[in-house]
């Protein structure tokens, strides 16, 4: 297809395409003539992720890049390509001022009861103490309890991530699963909280209604 039809076909204008071209977001088509090239079902995809990172993921162009890098090299192994692309799109809070200490050793427990692997440099962790942090200054950290069936749940939640990976087959599919699981995945599981927490209110405390 020409630069037109992959224009129109993935809702992406052909500026924008000759930008992500130029930027090496975007792999070359087959040159047909001079000033023009030949585009097959690989752009439209790349395409694709590139409008998820950006645009959903929220992601700079450079980091896009380096996204990209990784889901192209055959040498970088699957959980480092993980790593590369669902770190981009983690972020790391304020440090957790103050409670930072308390922070750290709620989330080093939840670390040890669970047995997770995650290394120090993972953000999600500095993002989890800061958030912690600023429960703790606000007077309302969860207690142990809580904080472990949250954990249990979101060990449960990303088992269920690995899994749905797990079933594609080629590395630029794995890399739109992870991303799609991460970015749109938590804000639908923070709906389905939600539900839940309406549906027990509405079991325990029924004469209050809403």
């Amino acid at each position: 297809m020409r630069v037109s039809e992959l224009s129109r076909s993935s809702e992406v204008p052909v500026a924008t395409i000759k930008y992500y071209l130029r930027e090496g977001l975007l792999h070359r088509g087959e040159t047909t003539s001079p000033n023009q090239a030949r585009y097959d079902e690989s752009h439209l995809r790349r395409l694709r992720l590139i409008r998820a990172l950006v645009e959903v993921g929220g992601l700079p162009i450079a980091v896009v890049r380096d996204v990209l890098a990784a889901v192209d090299d055959p040498d970088t192994g699957l959980h480092r390509m993980l790593g590369r692309t669902v770190y981009a799109v983690t972020g790391t809070g304020d440090g957790g001022g103050a409670f930072a200490e308390r922070a750290e050793a709620d989330v080093r427990a939840l670390t040890a009861h669970l047995g997770w692997r995650v290394s120090d440099r993972a953000p999600a962790l500095a993002g989890a103490r800061s958030v912690l942090a600023r429960m703790h200054e606000l007077g309302h950290p969860p207690d142990a309890d809580t904080l472990q069936r949250w954990a249990e749940a979101a060990d449960r939640i990303g088992e269920a991530d690995l899994d749905a990976v797990g079933r594609v087959a080629d590395r630029e599919g794995v890399a739109e699963t992870a991303l799609v699981a991460t970015v749109l995945g938590d804000a639908l599981i923070a709906a389905l909280r939600r539900i839940a927490q309406e549906s027990h209110s509405s079991s325990r405390y029924p004469a209050a209604g809403i």
